[in-house]
C-alpha cells in the first residue's frame, strides 16, 4: 500500500505557472513546469517560475519531469529549471521537445536527459508507471498523463477539449479514457479556466467558416494576427487559404520557425510553394500572418500601425483580422490598437469572447471528463480560485462527494495513505519566483517597493561636492528631478531644497569629519516632509555626496 502526496508548486489560483507534483512513497513525479507573465504591478518584473526548493532538496527521488504540451505556460520555467538542475529527466512527446529545444538553445542552456514519449506507450518506474493519452488541445501532441500506482491511479488532464473533428496529432482517445475510468481512479486533476461557461467549448473555437467567409468577401490584402502558441488556428487559416490562389507572407522569425516545423514535422498538411516572400508584401490580395505573444499582445501590429516596420504598413484597403478572442484584462489595449487602425481606413474584425473560445475545457467538457474517468477524488487546477470552485461544483452536480473535492492552494498538500484521504495540515513552503532579465529569485519586496516609489512619484538626486581636506562644500547642492517635477516651472521648490540640504550638511560637518549618514538621513527626512506638503507626493531621494 502507498503514502501519496500530491501538491502544486504552481498553477493554484493564478493562469499559468502549471507544476504539479505527485509524491509515491519515495518516487516524485512532476507534472508541466510553466511560467507566468507578471502584472503590470510587478515593475520591471518580466515572468514569474515555480519555486523549487522542494524538488532540489529531493532531487534523487525526482523521477521527472512530464511536460503535457509546448506552451509556455506548461514548459516556460524549464531553462532555469535546467539551469540549476540540468540532469534532471524531462519527459515529453516529438513536438514538445521541439519547443524545448528550440528554447533552450536560445539561452544556452544544456539538457542533459530529454525523453522522447509515445502517446499510449507505458513508461515504469518500479512499482509505479506512467501512462500518457493524447489530448485535444491548440498545439499538436498535447498528452494528460495517467499515473498508476498500488493505490489507484492519479490523472492529470493538463489542457483539454473534446472535438471530433480535429484529427491526427489534435485527437482525443476517448477509448483509453473510457479505460482508464474502469480501472480505478484515486484522484483527477483537471483544467479549470473555462469552468463558467456553459456547454462544450466546440464548435466556438472554431474559426474555419469566420475564416472562409472573410477570404470569399475580400479581394484585397488581408492581415491576420494570431497567437503564435496557437498552431490550430495557423492550421484552420492554411487550410481554407489552400482553397484559394492566394500567397501567405509570414511576418517574424519566430512565427516563421513554428510554421516551418509544423510542415517538416507532417503537422501541418501545406505547400511550402504558397508561402512568399516579402517580395509578395504588397500584392493585392496577399495574406499577411502577424504574431501576437503572450508577454507582448499586438506589439508587432501596432509597431506596423504607428510606422515603425520598415517593410509593410496598413493601407486602406486592407482588412485586419484578429483570429483569437480578447482575453481578460486585454480589451483597452485592443480598443486602442483598433482606434490606430481605424484611422488608416483599414476594416477591422475582432473576436468577442462570449462568441469565440480558446481550446479550454468548458462545463460540458469538464462533465464528460468526469463521467469516463470516475474519481473518487476530484482536485481542480490551472486557474483562479473562482473558476477552481465553478470547477468543484461541477464535480458536485457529476456525483463527486463535497468532502471528496480538493480546493488547495500552492504548496497545500492532499495525503492518502493507503488510498483514504487524512487532513495532515501539512504545507510546501512556496514563493514566487520573479525573473528579471537574467536575473533569477533575487528581486525582493524592497526592489520592487523602490519600482513602485519610482512609477508614482519619480526621483530627486542631491549631489554635493566637498574639499578632502577641509571639508567645506565646494559645489552643489545640486538638485536633478526625474519624474517628478519640471524644473523651471518650479525654481521656489528647487531653491528651497538646496536650502534645507545646505543647512543639515553644515550642522552635521566640520573641518574633521562629516556625518555621511546623518547627511542623508537628514535629508531624506526634512526634504521629504517639505516636497510632500508642497506637492503631495513622496518621490524618492537619493542625497550624493562626493569629496575631492
Amino acid at each position: 500500500m502507498s503514502k501519496i502526496k500530491i501538491f502544486a508548486l504552481g498553477g493554484l489560483n493564478e493562469n499559468g505557472k502549471n507544476m504539479y507534483v505527485v509524491e509515491v512513497n519515495n518516487d516524485i513525479f512532476v507534472f508541466d513546469a510553466g511560467l507566468k507573465y507578471a502584472p503590470d504591478k510587478l515593475f520591471g518584473i518580466d515572468y514569474l517560475i515555480p519555486d523549487i526548493r522542494y524538488l532540489k532538496t529531493n532531487i534523487d527521488r525526482v523521477k521527472g519531469i512530464f511536460l503535457s504540451h509546448g506552451h509556455e505556460e506548461n514548459v516556460g520555467a524549464l531553462p532555469e529549471i535546467l539551469a540549476e538542475l540540468p540532469d534532471i529527466n524531462i519527459y515529453g512527446t516529438k513536438f514538445t521537445l521541439g519547443i524545448l529545444k528550440k528554447m533552450l538553445e536560445e539561452d544556452n542552456i544544456k539538457a542533459n536527459n530529454l525523453h522522447e514519449i509515445i502517446p499510449h506507450h507505458k513508461i515504469t518506474f518500479d512499482k509505479n508507471s506512467i501512462f500518457p493519452i493524447r489530448l485535444t488541445h491548440s498545439i499538436p501532441d498535447n498528452v494528460g498523463y495517467v499515473l498508476y500506482t498500488e493505490d489507484g491511479a492519479i490523472f492529470y488532464t493538463g489542457n483539454f477539449v473534446f472535438d471530433p473533428a480535429m484529427m491526427g496529432a489534435y485527437k482525443t482517445d476517448i477509448g483509453k479514457l473510457a479505460y482508464v475510468g474502469k480501472q480505478g481512479v484515486l484522484c483527477m486533476l483537471s483544467e479549470s479556466l473555462y469552468a463558467e461557461k456553459t456547454g462544450f467549448t466546440a464548435p466556438s473555437h472554431r474559426l474555419s467558416n469566420l475564416i472562409k467567409e472573410t477570404l470569399r468577401k475580400s479581394d484585397d490584402r488581408l492581415i491576420f494576427n494570431v497567437m503564435s502558441a496557437n498552431m490550430y488556428r495557423v492550421e484552420e487559416l492554411f487550410r481554407e487559404v489552400m482553397l484559394t490562389d492566394r500567397k501567405v507572407v509570414v511576418m517574424g522569425k519566430r512565427l516563421q520557425s513554428m510554421i516551418n516545423n509544423l510542415i517538416d514535422m507532417k503537422y501541418l498538411n501545406f505547400d511550402k510553394n504558397r508561402i512568399g516572400s516579402l517580395n509578395n508584401i504588397n500584392d493585392k490580395d496577399a495574406i499577411i500572418l502577424i504574431s501576437s505573444e503572450n508577454e507582448k499582445p499586438f506589439t508587432n501590429l501596432k509597431r506596423i500601425v504607428n510606422g515603425y516596420d520598415k517593410y509593410i504598413k496598413i493601407k486602406e484597403n486592407d482588412t485586419v483580422v484578429f483570429l483569437e478572442p480578447v482575453q481578460d484584462g486585454m480589451e483597452r489595449v485592443l480598443a486602442t490598437i483598433s482606434d490606430l487602425i481605424a484611422r488608416t481606413g483599414a476594416d477591422i474584425i475582432t473576436l468577442s469572447p462570449k462568441d469565440y473560445l480558446l481550446h479550454h475545457a468548458s462545463s460540458e467538457d469538464l462533465m464528460l471528463m468526469l463521467d469516463l474517468i470516475k474519481p473518487k477524488y476530484y482536485m481542480p487546477v490551472m486557474a483562479d480560485y473562482r473558476y477552481m470552485f465553478a470547477n468543484a461544483n461541477i464535480a458536485q452536480k457529476m456525483g463527486v462527494s463535497e468532502e471528496n473535492i480538493l480546493l488547495k492552494l500552492n504548496g497545500e498538500i492532499v495525503y492518502f495513505e493507503n488510498s483514504v484521504l487524512k487532513d495532515t495540515g501539512e504545507k510546501i513552503a512556496v514563493e514566487d519566483v520573479m525573473i528579471d532579465g537574467n536575473s533569477v529569485g533575487d528581486i525582493g519586496e524592497l526592489v520592487l517597493k523602490d519600482r513602485e516609489m519610482l512609477s508614482d512619484n519619480g526621483i530627486v538626486i542631491i549631489s554635493t561636492t566637498i574639499d578632502r581636506k577641509t571639508k567645506n562644500v565646494l559645489a552643489g547642492p545640486e538638485i536633478l528631478t526625474r519624474g517628478f517635477i519640471y524644473v523651471r516651472d518650479n525654481a521656489n521648490i528647487i531653491n528651497e531644497i538646496q536650502t534645507i540640504s545646505s543647512r543639515i550638511i553644515k550642522e552635521n560637518s566640520n573641518s574633521n569629519y562629516v556625518e555621511y549618514n546623518k547627511i542623508k538621513n537628514a535629508v531624506r527626512d526634512e526634504v521629504g516632509k517639505y516636497l510632500y506638503k508642497e506637492t503631495g507626493c513622496k518621490p524618492m531621494i537619493i542625497t550624493v555626496i562626493l569629496e575631492v
